[in-house]
């Protein structure tokens, strides 16, 4: 695409406030006709979201983070089985690391075969005791099968014990930004103090996707056999919904029924959370229902490049008159169908800019709102390294800027930026 040829307009837009958006042109008609009215197709409002037969309950857009509808995210329950996705997500992460492997031969210890083993009321493996088991195979029969003594048998491989590996699942959690959530085992089994909430595990699930991409595909296997017993994969939506490749099920009398899913269709992923349902219908029926609300009415969109230029302001006492301003990740916004022309982007920044400057350095925020409402922030930091001129250079400028009163900016300010002066920036070319 020739960037060029857009300039115009998106300067236009962003002087002006404006949003922009692509038109396209009407098709050429006979000379002597007047061109065909393009008939004005009002738009059809989106439903509320379902709501779900269960305690709490979030779907959040996979590419940002985004909540695009929830109710009481944010109240602590009991995760059950939900648990073993940091339980994986910790074992991933030292596999990662080379502190453990998928092949080592993993000893099932009197503490994993007795409080998660056949005797319990809880999901096993059947694993035996005293026996050696591949490390795979452990990861296999926790995620698929939601062996309680696998997962205890892979907190004890980990961390040596599995008070130890939840002290792991709680700084993981710490470092996720998992703010009301705390783990005492690694199975999920009722225990005081044992709690998490559904953004939480949503927020635990998306780090599961993007971090170990590997580990996650073993949620989407249906079944799984062990010691000549198969045991099926409680997930039923991988039945219903070939677009559903995960997470995790979970229940107890306490946690009630719990389901984490995601689901991909297109270039779009979603992740669905519901617990403290009355059964795993309710919360089957509930994440299917959200996910599919989500799929219908909302469009994830790409604004911004990394490390595109979307703002380059006077330099002052630099090398370069310029100092290009982008941002480090791509801008992706999750938005309802037909109101991509209503996303307005601002950028704050200081009125005056005086080199040096390093490649990286935070320089102003990126800020885009939908309807006035704000949809996110980014940092907004220098593309290129911004070295000091040279002698004359510097003091040419200081003369500069004593006859501009430290009020140099490349363009307008934005009535609706706070932090003054600042650029404004309209969303650029993408498809609704």
């Amino acid at each position: 695409m020739n960037i060029a040829r857009f300039l115009p307009v998106v300067l236009l837009a962003a002087l002006s406030g404006a949003p922009f958006a692509q038109t396209s042109p009407l098709p050429p008609g006979p000379s002597s006709a007047p061109p065909r009215p393009v008939p004005t197709i009002p738009q059809t409002p989106i439903p509320p979201p379902p709501q779900p037969n269960a305690a709490s309950w979030v779907l959040m857009d996979y590419a940002n983070g985004q909540i695009l509808a929830s109710r009481d995210p944010d109240a602590r329950r009991p995760p059950a089985s939900l648990t073993k996705i940091m339980t994986e997500y910790v074992v991933a992460a030292a596999i990662a690391a080379g502190k453990i492997h998928m092949d080592d031969k993993v000893h099932i210890s009197e503490h994993a075969w007795k409080a998660g083993g056949a005797s319990t009321d809880g999901s096993t493996s059947f694993l035996q005791l005293n026996s050696d088991v591949p490390l795979k195979d452990l990861l296999y029969g926790m995620i698929i099968q939601s062996g309680n003594d696998a997962a205890i048998a892979l907190a004890e491989h980990t961390a040596g014990t599995e008070p130890a590996f939840a002290e792991l699942m709680n700084a993981y959690a710490k470092r996720l930004g998992m703010d009301n959530t705390h783990f005492v085992n690694a199975s999920g089994y009722p225990a005081p103090d044992h709690y998490s909430t559904a953004r939480d595990i949503a927020i635990l699930s998306r780090a599961l996707i993007r971090d170990f991409p590997e580990q996650y595909k073993i949620s989407a296997i249906k079944s799984f056999e062990w010691n000549g017993i198969t045991q099926h994969n409680r997930n039923t939506l991988l039945w219903t919904d070939p677009t559903v490749d995960g997470i995790k099920t979970g229940s107890t009398k306490d946690a009630g029924f719990c389901l984490a899913a995601s689901a991909r269709r297109g270039e779009m992923r979603l992740i669905a959370v519901t617990m403290g349902g009355n059964a795993m219908s309710d919360a089957t029926s509930g994440d299917e229902a959200l996910l599919n609300w989500g799929f219908n009415f909302y469009r994830t969109h790409k604004l911004y490049a990394a490390g595109q230029t979307l703002a380059a302001p006077r330099l002052w006492k630099g090398e370069s008159n310029t100092l290009p301003l982008g941002v480090t990740d791509d801008v992706l916004v999750t938005i309802p169908r037909g109101e991509y022309g209503e996303l307005k982007a601002t950028v704050d920044m200081p009125a005056t800019l005086i080199a040096p400057f390093t490649k990286g350095q935070q320089v102003g925020t990126l800020h885009v709102t939908l309807d006035g409402k704000p949809l996110a922030d980014k940092p907004l930091v220098a593309l290129n390294d911004a070295p000091r001129g040279g002698f004359f250079k510097r003091l040419w400028d200081a003369i500069l800027l004593w006859f501009h009163h430290g009020t140099g900016t490349t363009t307008a300010p934005a009535p609706t930026v706070t932090v003054a002066p600042a650029t404004s920036l309209a969303p650029p070319a993408s498809t609704p």
